[in-house]
């Protein structure tokens, strides 16, 4: 018995390292067939439509201080339906589709629609673009439009003459998640909004010209 087990461990250390054992189920087979530009998938490419919207989104909005909202919401709602037309018609293939098609989103008006984004920004950082901020940006969006405090401080808002603010902000959100998302920290943020109202408190005062010397 000794013998016949001897014989055994050494006909199994004569085999290759690199054979291929043949399948252990009944009737299965290799698939050895050739790759052929029919069985290799197309490479997606980035959806001419989207890089328009997204480009005339961001364009809508500078400079900031100077945006006619008249003008630019229509827009708005206008790439907004767009957006969602191409989405459920899965027309959405690269990581860029993705991220391009949340930053619409994002300036849509419905908390749904934040979420929305804030999901689109999911798989576009799964497809390898960098979404980090628009995914911490979109969730801070719908907790906001939910009555809930944000979480990363990326958002602000202004009131009529009161200056702007980023109002309630979850204290559970450390720098360092921040700082991983590419959103700014929150003393940062702050010091931002500082300058960005003082800036308009300038605006406001008369400018100190000097007054002409009359004539004598």
């Amino acid at each position: 018995m000794k013998r016949h087990i001897l014989v055994y461990l050494i006909a199994i250390s004569l085999i290759p390292a690199k054979a291929e054992l043949p399948s252990l189920q009944k009737g299965a087979t290799t698939n050895s067939a050739p790759q052929t530009t029919e069985n290799i998938p197309a490479i997606a490419t980035d959806s001419v439509e989207l890089a328009q919207m997204y480009d005339e989104d961001q364009s809508d909005r500078r400079p900031q201080e100077s945006i006619d909202w008249k003008v630019v919401q229509p827009r708005d709602r206008a790439r907004e339906a767009m957006v969602k037309e191409l989405y459920v018609a899965g027309r959405l293939k690269t990581g860029n589709d993705y991220y391009r098609a949340a930053m619409v989103l994002q300036h849509a008006t419905r908390p749904e629609d934040f979420l929305l984004a804030h999901e689109l920004c999911v798989v576009a950082i799964f497809k390898g673009t960098d979404a980090r901020w628009l995914a911490a940006a979109s969730e801070d969006r719908f907790l906001r439009s939910i009555g809930r405090p944000q979480r990363y401080g990326t958002q602000s808002n202004k009131i009529g003459d009161s200056p702007w603010s980023l109002g309630d902000v979850d204290a559970l959100v450390t720098d360092t998640l921040r700082m991983e998302m590419k959103v700014p920290s929150l003393e940062d943020a702050k010091e931002q909004l500082a300058k960005r109202n003082e800036m308009l408190e300038r605006a406001k005062k008369p400018s100190q010209q000097p007054q002409p010397t009359p004539a004598r």
